[in-house]
């Protein structure tokens, strides 16, 4: 036995590894190489008859014309970027608006006094017309509806009333993503707490929210992976965003390379939040071992 454990090796804990411990080791490590080349060959090789597919097509010189053409990307690429400094604002000031909205939408709606049964009514009604309303509609009808009603107070704005109109479509949404977390806690914690002598609201808010909101995390992000591209829906009521600055270059040079740049810059935004929602949920997986 002791000659046994002799011949293996230690790890960085101290312990030590038996041979057949460090030959499955090396054998898992030799299956990830392998993998890992498979992968790799196979993507080079797709990529590679891709490219040779758009590239022998008879339409292909006009394509890249259009919308590869690196001279109109370089002289639109200043004033895209400009314009999507301003898709990041409009993103930065509505994501806390929404889930605010979207958190106090979730309460109204958990909300059983028969005294406050018509907050929870017009929380549901709320939910029901802004999922059912599609997000593009929302911001026509707030860009153009709110001044047409010229009542003090109502914002100018066209950017701020994109925010109002993005905040009102997803904060539908968002509710219903912390509704389904508060209802996921089991209802024993909550009789718990309540023997201990908190409140409603104490329960919820040291018992109920904070497990919730640590379950929702994943969800939510891809909420806003998508509203960080919706943000370009705001240039249908005028501001010079990012989408916008493309319209003008394409409509006076007759070349779409413009929206190529645009593209660009939200796939740049979206890809590491895309990475990051996957981190979290695989690590919820984890902690709940699935």
């Amino acid at each position: 036995m002791s000659e046994h454990i002799g011949s293996g090796h230690q790890d960085a804990g101290g312990r030590v590894k038996s041979e057949r411990q460090l030959r499955r080791e090396k054998v898992r490590r030799s299956h990830a190489r392998r993998s890992t080349s498979i992968a790799t060959a196979s993507t080079v090789v797709f990529i590679v008859l891709v490219g040779w597919l758009l590239t022998s097509s008879p339409g292909w010189p006009r394509v890249r014309e259009t919308f590869f053409n690196a001279e109109q990307f370089v002289a639109a690429l200043p004033d895209v970027l400009s314009g999507f400094l301003l898709n990041i604002k409009i993103f930065l000031i509505a994501e806390p608006l929404i889930l605010i909205v979207g958190l106090l939408v979730a309460l109204a709606r958990g909300i059983r006094t028969p005294a406050f049964f018509p907050i929870r009514a017009l929380a549901t009604l709320y939910t029901d017309i802004f999922r059912g309303v599609p997000t593009i509609l929302v911001i026509y009808l707030i860009g153009f509806g709110l001044p047409a009603l010229r009542l003090q107070g109502i914002p100018s704005d066209l950017a701020t009333l994109g925010i109002i109109a993005l905040t009102l479509s997803y904060g539908a949404y968002v509710a219903e993503v912390f509704r389904s977390g508060i209802e996921s806690i089991h209802p024993s914690q909550v009789a718990a707490a309540r023997s201990l002598g908190l409140s409603h609201g104490r329960t919820m808010r040291f018992v109920v929210l904070p497990q919730a909101t640590r379950r929702v995390v994943p969800p939510l992000l891809n909420d806003f992976v998508s509203l960080q591209k919706d943000t370009a829906l705001v240039a249908t009521i005028g501001p010079l965003d990012t989408l916008r600055q493309a319209q003008i270059h394409a409509a006076s040079t007759f070349n779409y390379t413009p929206y190529l740049a645009s593209a660009l810059l939200f796939i740049l935004l979206t890809i590491p939040m895309a990475r990051l929602t996957d981190h979290l949920a695989a690590r919820t997986r984890r902690r709940r071992g699935a």
